[in-house]
């Protein structure tokens, strides 16, 4: 039972940006990916989501088994797999609540419904967590929210949906440092031996609240160093130019 890339080559019709990533992210495990811009950090995120603008060439993304790249993006979501985006979109005229409603039944066997009762008190008890006003509730999807506001938005998402794993493609980026710390303590909550996580950030700074288990370094489409929490510590320090000095080195 795992989330197993091998060998993943993706990238827009003009250019390959993924080329040969291997990762495994098992129950339990937070994992942060790091790197320079233009290395494929995003690319990665939205080519296991589905991104219809990105094609895959070779590899594959499995989940407990399944090949993600099969399904469609619906089916991903169904199969345990959630993404946070970077820059999280609006849906004008379908409410919170409705969206994340829907959202869970589609994950409930055919036949079952929600209960609406434990369904308001769950939705409560993660808003407050959120530190988010009620009145969100009956707000249209991220319309006309601040950065800050989507982001926990995205992160009351996850609370709810609780999937197998989920990526967070920068989750701080915008973020003060209130609003970072409110949604890492939501992250955090919902860490478990059953649920990985993929952390994508250009900043040491989140990783200072969700500490992750194993830090990546991608460059150019590829890992090229993995390490523990001490890792991202070093690349605040030293920069992904130490990085490159080393490969010369060692060549």
């Amino acid at each position: 039972m795992s989330l197993v890339i091998k060998n993943l080559h993706a990238g827009l019709p003009d250019r390959e940006i993924l080329k040969g990533l291997s990762l495994e992210i098992n129950p339990g495990e937070v994992h942060a990916i790091m790197g320079p811009n233009g290395s494929g950090k995003s690319t990665l995120s939205k080519v296991m989501a589905g991104h219809e603008d990105y094609a895959v060439t070779d590899g594959s993304v499995e989940l407990d088994g399944t090949n993600l790249l099969d399904l469609s993006v619906d089916a991903r979501a169904r199969a345990g797999l959630f993404l946070a985006f970077q820059y999280p979109h609006e849906i004008p005229g379908v409410s919170n609540a409705n969206f994340l409603r829907a959202a869970k039944k589609a994950r409930l066997p055919e036949g079952e419904d929600i209960d609406a009762i434990k369904f308001y008190k769950e939705l409560y008890a993660r808003m407050d967590a959120l530190e988010m006003d009620r009145s969100f509730t009956s707000r249209s999807v991220n319309e006309g929210f601040s950065g800050g506001e989507k982001k926990r938005n995205e992160i009351l998402q996850l609370m709810m949906l609780e999937p197998k794993y989920a990526v967070l493609d920068e989750t701080d980026s915008g973020l003060d440092i209130d609003a970072l710390k409110i949604v890492a303590r939501g992250v955090n909550a919902m860490r478990s031996p059953d649920r990985g996580f993929l952390l994508i950030t250009h900043y040491q700074r989140l990783l200072n609240y969700i500490q992750p288990d194993f830090v990546h370094v991608l460059m150019d489409g590829k890992i090229v160093h993995s390490g523990g929490r001490e890792l991202a510590l070093e690349l605040e320090a030293k920069g992904y130019d130490w990085l490159k000095e080393e490969e010369l080195a060692a060549a």
